[in-house]
This record gives structure tokens, C-alpha cells and sequence, in this order.
């Protein structure tokens, strides 16, 4: 687990007021046999080892005060969502802020050789808006507004919010202060985690990164596109 605590003025939290946690999870694998970047096509669904992911993760939170699970639409993440929603009695929110990224690869293969060939240079002369998607600036601004609606549908409680890589890296950027654009192999957001963040009132008090599903890891498939 690693953590983080929020920039601010130095000043300390109010423990009086109301805590609330914010759990952004990535969905768990997916089955994707071709290697596709699938991005936000629909029809990709949890693998065997994505749905032991979720059921993991499930277990993980089982005890933890959840009333809020809320996921982006696309199968994978409902798919991801589903066990811990019913773990907890609840139904599954969905909030399309929490969606994957556009991409202008997507449905194409995700070798390098595919996507540096020549018909794709147009699209990578920017790679800190990218130029080949959506702004990192708009996937963070989307995020934090879907941040924010579970915040205050949990608060004082604890909400998990399944989104995709990108989005939930972005907005962890975003939050600490750092840049947007990167190295997408130096993401620090592994199938099944949870990045989760604790609310004092409404300040952030710290970012916390855990792998429930770590064990499940190595048998995972190298192929992108989440």
C-alpha cells in the first residue's frame, strides 16, 4: 500500500466533521484473446480471472462501511462492480463521467509496431494533450465531478467507484499537483486496485494505493486497452 497525503495550508484536519472514503477501483481483467484496444467498444466482458478479481475485491470491502458503488457503463466495469454491490445489499449506480478515454486506436491492435505505423503519425505530435485522445484535462475534470457526486451520495460512509486505468491515474495526478501527461507503463493503477481517497468534511485528507488482487496478477494477460 502506498499513500499520500493532500497539499493544503498546513493546517489541521477538522476531526470533527463527517469522514468519507472514495474508493476509485480499476476494473479487473478483461477477456480480450486478439489483443484489441477496446477502449470504450462495448462487448468486452470480464475474463474468469476478472470475475475472481472482482469477487476478491468483493471480500476485501465486505466489511467495510460501502453504501455507494457506482461504475462506468461499459460491461467490464458494471461486471467488476456487481459483487461488491451485492456484498452490500445495494444497487449499482452508473455515471458516465467514469468512462474510458477516447482513443483514436481504438478497435485497432495494441503492438507497437501497429501503432507507430505511418498512417497514425498525424495523430502523435502532442503527446502531452495527447493529441490522439481525450485531453488529459477533460478525462480530470470529468473525474473529479464524478468524485465529487459519490462523495456526497457516501458521505460519512464509503463509496467504491469503478472506472478504467487512465481515468483513475488522471485524477490521482490531477489531485496530488503533479502533471497530466506520462509514461502510461509508469501508471501506478494494477487490474482490481483501489486508489482511495479520505474526505475530512470536504478536504482531501490523504490518497491511499492498494492491490487486494495482487495474488491474481501474474496470471493476468499483457494486453491493454482498459
Amino acid at each position: 500500500m502506498t499513500q499520500s497525503t493532500a497539499g493544503g495550508s498546513g493546517e489541521p484536519a477538522d476531526t470533527t466533521a463527517d469522514t468519507t472514503v472514495v474508493h476509485l477501483m480499476r476494473h479487473g481483467e478483461v477477456h480480450n484473446p486478439d489483443g484489441v484496444l477496446y477502449g470504450r467498444l462495448e462487448g468486452y466482458h470480464l475474463s474468469d480471472l476478472g470475475r475472481e478479481m472482482a469477487d476478491v475485491v468483493a471480500a476485501h470491502l465486505a466489511t467495510n462501511d460501502v453504501t455507494y458503488v457506482v461504475a462506468s457503463p461499459l460491461e467490464r466495469a458494471q461486471e467488476t462492480a456487481a459483487p461488491i454491490a451485492r456484498s452490500h445489499g445495494l444497487d449499482i449506480a452508473t455515471d458516465a463521467r467514469l468512462i474510458e478515454s477516447a482513443n483514436h486506436f481504438e478497435g485497432g491492435r495494441t503492438s507497437k509496431k501497429d501503432l507507430l505505423h505511418p498512417r497514425h503519425w498525424h495523430v502523435l505530435a502532442n503527446p502531452t494533450k495527447p493529441s490522439w485522445g481525450e485531453p488529459y484535462e477533460v478525462i480530470a475534470a470529468r473525474m473529479l465531478e464524478a468524485v465529487d457526486a459519490a462523495r456526497e451520495a457516501a458521505r460519512g460512509h464509503e463509496a467504491v467507484v469503478v472506472s478504467h486505468q487512465l481515468p483513475v491515474w488522471t485524477v490521482r495526478n490531477k489531485l496530488e499537483g503533479r502533471r497530466l501527461w506520462h509514461d502510461p507503463r509508469k501508471r501506478v493503477c494494477t487490474l482490481a486496485s483501489l486508489t482511495s481517497l479520505t474526505y475530512v468534511g470536504d478536504e482531501l485528507a490523504s490518497i491511499t494505493y492498494s492491490e487486494p488482487a495482487s495474488a491474481l496478477l501474474a496470471g493476468a494477460s499483457r494486453s491493454v486497452g482498459a
